[in-house]
């Protein structure tokens, strides 16, 4: 996935782009800074705006706070038995994803958007490497968010179906066909020829621009989860609101003893022998709507980030190669950056829906002190 140069185009500040914004010469050494008059003057790296720092800054602790995050997530799994068990492991499988988001692909996305012209010098072995991790990690963090969407949607309607073991690999089956299909779709282009990622000519370092490869990644890394997600969320919202109606006419009959107050004794012996039942089944309903509710919640809003977070980048990335068209650098940043914030945004969502997780954070800091 493509990386763009979001100080150069934000900022407008002298940076050389290359030919489309100044005429510049490389040195011997590869340093350039362009003057007003399109002199080159090498050996001199050109200054840095207050708002390139500033943005800067912000990318670094993105990163530091997606990896130190995540990591937490699954140090808390690891430790706490507890957790050995479904739907953690899908929580740990989208974990170990955005942690490699964070670690391998974040970073050296940081580097290119820092060098002169969006140039990738580190050589067209570590390109092939940065972009198979970047489809890879990628593609598994958003097919692990709908996995954990399917896992909850068949928790909430098939509560009695889905038991413990039938969950246990379900959830097994999916994380390793979210792996699977990930790295297929990041390897096809290395294993079949699909496209090239490095343009040497150019120093660039970027996605197959295939128009076909792109139909078939994004596609297969975007498009088709987002269907099942929307397709899971709203058949979830459907059977919430389905038992939350039948639950409210299984109460609507107790009007029937306000009925009979005519006869003061015999409502007293129909309130004192219905309230306690009446009582009963509804503390234990609220309890399961409460809980159906929280998931539905917590799968919503994860879904809804998750779009919010990917749907910019990956529209971008269909349409680009099939028109030959392209978005302007600091677009193409802004949308390639806020999909990688999805992978801090997931660990917060199905943590801060969780006690569980508060408490064993705490317990976990507790026992470090």
């Amino acid at each position: 996935m493509e990386a763009a140069n979001l100080s150069v185009a934000a900022t407008a500040v002298a940076l050389p782009l290359g030919s489309e914004a100044c005429s510049i010469r490389p040195s011997p050494g590869g340093v350039v800074w362009s003057t007003p008059g399109g002199a080159a003057l090498p050996g001199r790296e050109p200054p840095f705006s207050v708002f390139t720092v500033l943005v800067v800054t912000l990318l670094v602790l993105l990163i530091a706070a997606t990896f130190l995050w995540n990591l937490l997530v699954l140090v808390t799994i690891l430790r706490v038995r507890a957790f050995h068990r479904v739907p953690h492991n899908l929580v740990a499988s989208t974990a170990v994803s955005d942690v490699l988001v964070a670690a391998l692909v974040m970073p050296l996305s940081l580097v290119s958007e820092l060098s002169a012209g969006r140039r990738w010098r580190l050589g067209r072995s570590l390109c092939h490497v940065w972009i198979s991790f970047d489809v890879l990690c990628c593609t598994a963090s958003i097919w692990n968010v709908a996995a954990i969407a399917l896992d909850r949607y068949w928790t909430i309607t098939r509560h009695l179906q889905y038991t413990l073991r039938t969950r246990r690999r379900a959830s097994a089956l999916m994380i390793a066909l979210t792996w699977a299909l990930s790295a297929l779709i990041a390897l096809a282009p290395l294993l079949f020829g699909w496209g090239e990622a490095y343009d040497a000519r150019r120093q660039r370092c970027q996605v197959s621009q295939e128009p076909s490869y792109a139909v078939f990644s994004t596609c297969g890394a975007f498009y088709l989860p987002l269907g099942v997600v929307l397709f899971v969320y709203w058949k979830i919202y459907k059977a919430a609101k389905f038992r939350f109606g039948r639950r409210r006419r299984a109460v609507l009959p107790l009007p029937a003893t306000v009925q009979v107050k005519e006869a003061p004794q015999e409502a007293e012996m129909v309130f004192t022998a219905r309230r306690p039942v009446v009582a009963f089944q509804m503390s234990g309903d609220s309890w399961r709507e409460q809980k159906e509710k929280r998931a539905a919640v917590m799968v919503g809003i994860l879904i809804g980030v998750f779009v919010l977070c990917w749907i910019p980048f990956f529209l971008a990335e269909l349409i680009s190669p099939l028109c030959a068209c392209s978005l302007p650098p600091i677009w193409k940043s802004i949308f390639l950056w806020l999909g990688y914030s999805n992978s801090f945004f997931n660990p917060l969502i199905y943590t801060a829906f969780n006690k569980n997780y508060n408490n064993a954070f705490r317990s976990l800091f507790s026992k470090q002190r």
